[in-house]
């Protein structure tokens, strides 16, 4: 049998951090089923869900231990999968554009969680205007809609959050 984690892991980026987090996870058995790397700021950051022999769960922070001792910030915790839990939702797209400003993420998640749509992955990124070198704000996000929800009206409820952030929203639904 196997116990499912998250883990998450942040510290110094370095050449060589994912060998030794993954070697360290294939000491114990462990599966990397699912995850998101990436280098921010300058430090390392992942997120993973991992599948453990249930025996091998509590070998984990050993295995790890290396890694905590060179100052990486580590989090273990056992989890429920549950797919099913959003069975039948409807998939969409929703990308998110413009000048970079407080505030932007924070006014489409308010827009999507007064609807009930939950978010299921977030990229965002800054990058600088090609002649003025202004920031530039982009955002794709995964979001899953409640199968009850039958109107479209959320599309423009979420297009308006983006117009009182100054921002560009695009809505692909998946599927369509």
């Amino acid at each position: 049998m196997r116990t499912q984690i998250m883990l998450t892991l942040t510290g110094p980026d370095r050449v060589g951090i994912v060998e030794d987090v993954t070697k360290a996870l294939l000491s114990v058995e462990a599966n990397v089923e699912t995850s998101r790397m990436a280098r921010l700021g300058g430090e390392f950051a992942t997120l993973m869900l991992l599948a453990v022999p249930s025996e091998k769960v509590g070998d984990l922070d050993a295995a790890l231990s290396p890694l905590v001792a060179e100052g990486y910030k580590l989090t273990a915790t056992a989890t429920a999968h549950a797919p099913e839990a959003h069975a039948g939702w409807l998939s969409y797209t929703i990308e998110v554009s413009g000048a970079d400003h407080e505030g932007i993420v924070h006014e489409v998640a308010h827009g999507l969680s007064q609807r009930g749509i939950t978010i299921e992955s977030a990229d965002t990124s800054v990058s600088s205007a090609a002649v003025t070198g202004t920031a530039l704000f982009a955002m794709t996000a995964e979001v899953l809609v409640p199968p009850a929800l039958t109107d479209t009206d959320w599309i423009t409820d979420v297009i308006e959050a983006g117009e009182v952030a100054n921002v560009d929203v695009a809505v692909t639904a998946h599927g369509a």
